[in-house]
């Protein structure tokens, strides 16, 4: 009977170990930041520039998609002109901030197998459908490409200004939410 309640402690820890290292997602590398040329990082909705030598964090993974995955909300202009940077990745097409899309991090944007897909954000006592249009990549940065930026961390869900209206947060509390997501 001892032997039995061994194994099953066992059971019971391997799978809690199990569980446990499927929601670790640990860094992948850095990047060294690169002063923007003049003018070429747009700061809209507060973004940030990348600073010359300062070290940044890249991921290739994210958390494990469950039905309530914790994240960061962000904001995110998918407009032309906007911090956006370029078109999406998803249809290289520009989306108005009047709509509610996303832009998820690269371990969550799985190579674009949810681009046009519609993911369900919970924050602010609130609800809110948004299409999948973009990455928020997180193993690149503070290039061109990325308005130099710095790569996102492993955990954002970037949302239109439609999103952050439809989750009802005041606009002086726009930029940072804690939130839930699923598929």
């Amino acid at each position: 009977m001892k032997s039995f309640h061994l194994i099953l402690l066992f059971i019971l820890v391997s799978s809690a170990s199990f569980e446990i290292n499927a929601q670790t997602c640990n860094p992948s590398g850095g990047i060294r930041g690169k002063k923007p040329p003049p003018g070429q990082c747009n700061q809209e909705n507060d973004s940030e520039c990348c600073v010359q030598g300062k070290f940044y964090t890249t991921y290739t993974c994210s958390h494990a998609v469950t039905n309530a995955t914790k994240a960061k909300l962000t904001i995110n202009s998918f407009q032309k002109g906007g911090d956006g940077g370029g078109p999406s990745e998803c249809d290289n097409q520009y989306h108005s901030d009047d709509t509610p899309v996303v832009a998820l991090s690269t371990g969550w944007y799985k190579g674009g197998s949810r681009c046009h897909k519609y993911i369900t954000i919970n924050g602010n006592g609130r609800s809110v459908k948004a299409m999948v249009v973009d990455e928020c990549d997180s193993t690149r940065g503070c290039d061109a490409d990325h308005d130099y930026q710095p790569p996102c961390p492993h955990n954002i869900v970037d949302g239109s200004k439609a999103v952050w209206k439809a989750l009802g947060v005041s606009k002086d509390n726009w930029g940072d939410l804690d939130i839930t997501w699923s598929d």
